[in-house]
């Protein structure tokens, strides 16, 4: 079982060495769900001598006013022969043989956080003592609550040390070890007080009556001790410290545990309470329902750390990679990150994902709704006709058929499909802009990058007019060819009577009668509907070819021309991550590695079990 507190130990010094010793953050914190011992008391109530009596060393620095000003996190670990040590974590090289010597470090650490004030810091300090002489134990030592501020003092220190150790005691998981002067009323004890608002049914609190053989004469403490007085779940324990006199003349803590024994069996009023009083007792105690807690909190705690695994797992991916060191890193990292953003937006085109449906939309609704909006009938209207043959003609009539007449009909009639042609282009485009911001937005990577986002963005966007523009100079040759060259056959077809072609021997005039120009109309409407249908089809195949195959194929192109021509500090520039999500990025990093590295401990004694 003493591997328990020993796994215990393992965590809250990671935790602490992480900045996770249970303050409020928007990271997830082990430290509060993790089993802990907390040393309760006011100044002066010799909290400092039961702490020094269970370790049996003098190493807590003494002296008036508040001198514990941060947790300390004491780890006692048994061990079987050897001289005893302590080490700081902080230190984790340096073994300390003398522990006046660690009282210095203790004092020395206090100030490197909080300064030569008197001010007070939740960051713990973590010390491991390596003894023969104790049982295994881990136990926070917590500033003394006070009720005045001294000189130096801020006057909400008095607040500040209540809050801090309210902060502490507060959570299901600690258990309180509340300190109590028998020499004072324990109704006025600071321990008590603030160990009943938290934890009013007493399940998870110890009282320690110190100062019992400095009671007033014709007094004693049987009532409280016996649990008469105030009564908790747990036997309350009596202590007897060494005097002030045995700290200045240095009383071997050995020679001060038998004098404690010696008084408990000796005194008359608790000779019958002997058994379960002292600091001996108080360790061994302690050490065993620390066990039992932590034993019965296993399940839990494995659950805890399963469930906030996956969710660091998740976040870290949502912020995405941590930016590579070196150029070739950046450069892969950032050519990754674009063919990511290429990827999605060619889903969007093959239908994985919603949008490419659009352009199908456009030659299937817009490009004929445009085209049938033409009206040529009304373009071809018997004075069109007539004016348009008439000028065709020039001063000299045509002999047969109005040849040049029907190119300039045929070509005045073409020369509008240009118009929804270029707005078919011109709508593929829009579409393809907008698969573009939507690829983008669903690129996690840039997200993470605001100027590469903005780079990508340009060039995508830039590359597309280009596309259009080509596009769009394909589409309107195709109208030129037609307008250009016109299907012979179509006319060889038509019926070659000389009444209905026209006949030479009729005058100028007759020539153009409404007859022969709605024959004339009627033609070319035939031939630019069958044209106009040709250019329906061909059309969405040009546009298809030069914008959406080539944005398939070539979006990026340019881009990755220039982007291999760029230097470190250039593409350091592309990958400018927002520091607080870098910083967030790391500490979530180091929070999953302590995380899982707790599951492998915890399993390891789970099994072991």
């Amino acid at each position: 079982m003493e591997n328990l507190i020993s796994l215990v130990n393992k965590i809250q010094r990671a935790c602490t060495a992480l900045g996770d010793h249970g303050e409020e953050s928007a990271l997830p914190t082990l430290w509060d769900s993790l089993p802990a011992m907390a040393v309760v008391g006011g100044q002066s109530s010799g909290k400092s001598s039961v702490l020094e009596s269970i370790v049996g060393k003098d190493f807590l620095p003494r002296g008036a006013g508040i001198v514990t000003r941060r947790p300390l996190v004491l780890q006692l670990h048994r061990i079987d022969e050897g001289k005893e040590y302590a080490e700081f974590m902080h230190l984790p090289k340096k073994k300390f043989t003398d522990f006046a010597a660690v009282r210095k470090e203790i004092s020395e650490e206090t100030d490197r956080e909080t300064g030569r004030t008197k001010q007070i810091s939740s960051v713990p300090i973590h010390l491991s003592i390596f003894s023969p002489n104790v049982v295994n134990l881990t136990l926070v030592d917590l500033p003394g609550l006070t009720k005045v501020a001294v000189e130096g003092q801020p006057d909400s220190i008095v607040q500040d040390i209540d809050n801090m150790v309210r902060a502490f005691i507060e959570k299901p998981n600690c258990i309180i070890l509340a300190i109590s002067p028998a020499n004072q009323d324990l109704a006025t004890s600071d321990a008590i007080k603030i160990s009943r608002e938290v934890d009013p049914k007493g399940e998870r609190t110890f009282g320690v009556l110190t100062k019992i053989d400095l009671m007033d004469k014709g007094t004693n403490a049987v009532e409280i001790l016996e649990g008469k007085s105030y009564k908790l779940q747990f036997p309350w324990i009596g202590v007897v410290n060494r005097s002030q006199a045995d700290i200045n003349k240095s009383v071997d803590m050995i020679a001060a545990r038998r004098r404690e024994r010696e008084y408990f069996q000796n005194s008359p009023e608790y000779s019958h309470l002997a058994n379960r009083m002292g600091s001996e007792h108080l360790g061994k105690m302690l050490s065993k329902h620390l066990e039992t807690v932590i034993k019965s909190r296993i399940p839990g705690l494995q659950s805890l750390i399963i469930k906030t695994i996956i969710d660091l797992e998740a976040e870290l991916s949502r912020l995405g990679k941590p930016i590579a060191a070196d150029a070739g890193g950046k450069l892969f990292m950032t050519m990754e990150i674009c063919r990511a953003f290429d990827q999605n937006f060619k889903e969007h085109l093959d239908g994985i994902r919603p949008g490419g449906d659009k352009i199908y939309g456009v030659f299937d609704n817009q490009l004929p709704a445009a085209l049938k909006r033409l009206q040529f009938d009304k373009h071809l209207s018997m004075e069109n006709v007539r004016k348009l043959i008439t000028e065709a003609d020039g001063y000299q009539p045509h002999l047969i058929a109005p040849e040049q007449g029907y190119r300039r009909l045929i070509e005045s009639c073409l020369v509008s499909i240009k118009g929804p042609a270029e707005t078919a282009v011109d709508a593929v485009h829009s579409i393809l802009k907008d698969l573009v911001h939507k690829a983008m937005g669903e690129t996690m990577e840039l997200k993470q990058y605001p100027t590469l986002r903005v780079e990508v963005g340009n060039a995508a966007v830039e590359s597309l007019e280009r596309l259009r523009e080509e596009s769009k100079k394909a589409t309107l040759q195709l109208v030129d060819m037609e307008c250009g060259y016109l299907t012979v056959e179509f006319f060889r077809t038509l019926p070659q009577d000389i009444e209905k072609g026209g006949n030479p021997t009729h005058s100028i005039f007759d020539r153009y009668n409404d007859s022969y120009l709605r024959r004339v109309g009627s033609t070319v409407l035939s031939y630019v509907n069958m044209t106009c249908a040709s250019l329906r089809n061909s059309i969405p195949k040009s546009v298809v070819y030069c914008q959406v195959r080539e944005a398939k194929r070539s979006l990026l192109d340019f881009f990755f021309t220039e982007l291999g021509k760029k230097e470190s500090k250039q593409l350091a520039k592309l990958l400018d991550e927002d520091p607080i999500v870098m910083h967030r990025r790391t500490n979530l990093a180091k929070r999953l590695e302590l995380y899982r590295s707790a599951q492998e401990e915890i399993d390891a004694v789970a099994w072991s079990k």
